[in-house]
């Protein structure tokens, strides 16, 4: 009995001392956590997406805490990044809001098949089969893995075999654009609204032989654009977004209409009749749309305007509008 009870005074004594040891641990090495973190992921849209580079929406909570940049979010937004901003007593980063964006046109109808693919219906196991049964190397597969991947019910298939991204729902997330195995769906501005819907690299007359909407270029675009933001490289035609204003003008010439724009009515300029006939709006348009004599009232001819809005910003009286 005496055994029993010294074994059990033993045990109880060492538990006590690993308690104490562990409850010394415990506060001695506590990391301390900012509050603000518990803050940013109250307001942080808790997809836990990674777009932002980190691993989910509590990783970037604790690294804006550390002064990471409050903006990295694209689900959340500009609203969201304001809000993280206000947590951090710092003011907004801006952000340009970023859409996903299929980079091919070439569907069932405009791009064949080199064989018949029986497989497993997912673009990811239909490439690992001879590199995918598209006869077009680069382009989409059209079996739905972006579409599975959309938590946000922004893409779905059409009856072509193209993936159509919904732009209004589309958050940025980027988990489409993980899931394609050919990485034709990347991200750009939702401000883009012309874009070169084509991947490929192959010479134009090896392109025109399998897809009938795919880039060969030709350069047409190259030479049409008046402000330096389309060049063809590698046999296919790529935009500076950074130069480009969205005129249209390398739509029009694009003779395989690869370069697709998401432009409705496109406004026109119009001068006011405070002009004062200074010749800079004149001087700066592009395409010789404007008119008009020195120090009389200029006119837009409508049907040669291409909506650039380079007169709008060099006029010094500021009397351009777009309508």
């Amino acid at each position: 009995m005496i055994r029993v009870i010294t074994a059990i005074s033993i045990l109880g004594g060492i538990g006590a001392l690993f308690g104490a040891l562990l409850a010394y641990a415990a506060k001695r090495f506590a990391v301390e956590t900012d509050p603000r973190v518990d803050q940013l992921l109250g307001v942080l849209p808790g997809a836990n997406c990674g777009a932002c580079g980190y691993p989910g929406c509590s990783g970037y909570a604790a690294a804006i805490a550390q002064g990471a940049p409050t903006n990295l979010c694209p689900v959340g937004g500009a609203s969201v990044a304001a809000k993280v901003a206000e947590i951090m007593g710092v003011a907004a980063d801006t952000m340009e809001r970023q859409v996903a964006t299929v980079y091919c046109r070439g569907g069932k109808a405009e791009c064949g098949t080199r064989f018949q693919y029986d497989g497993i219906p997912t673009c990811k196991a239909a490439q690992a089969v001879g590199g995918g049964d598209k006869l077009c190397t680069y382009g989409c597969l059209g079996y739905g893995d972006c579409f599975r991947a959309c938590t946000f019910d922004a893409i779905h298939m059409d009856e072509n075999g193209l993936p159509v991204i919904d732009e209004d729902k589309c958050t940025g997330c980027k988990r489409c654009v993980l899931a394609c195995p050919r990485n034709i769906i990347g991200m750009r501005p939702a401000s883009a609204l012309v874009q070169v819907r084509c991947l490929s690299e192959a010479k134009g007359r090896d392109v025109r032989a399998i897809c009938s909407a795919g880039c060969i270029g030709c350069g047409l675009c190259e030479k049409a654009c008046p402000f330096d933001a389309i060049h063809v490289h590698n046999n296919l035609a790529s935009i500076d977004y950074s130069k480009c204003r969205n005129c249209g003008l390398c739509v029009s010439k694009c003779p395989t209409k690869v370069i697709v724009e998401q432009l409705g009515t496109r406004p026109k300029a119009v001068i006011g009749d405070d002009c004062v006939g200074c010749t800079v709006c004149k001087k700066a348009c592009p395409v010789g749309a404007i008119s008009g004599e020195l120090k009389a009232k200029h006119v837009v001819d409508p049907d040669k305007c291409v909506s650039c809005k380079l007169c709008v910003e060099k006029c010094p009286k500021k009397t351009i509008t777009m309508q």
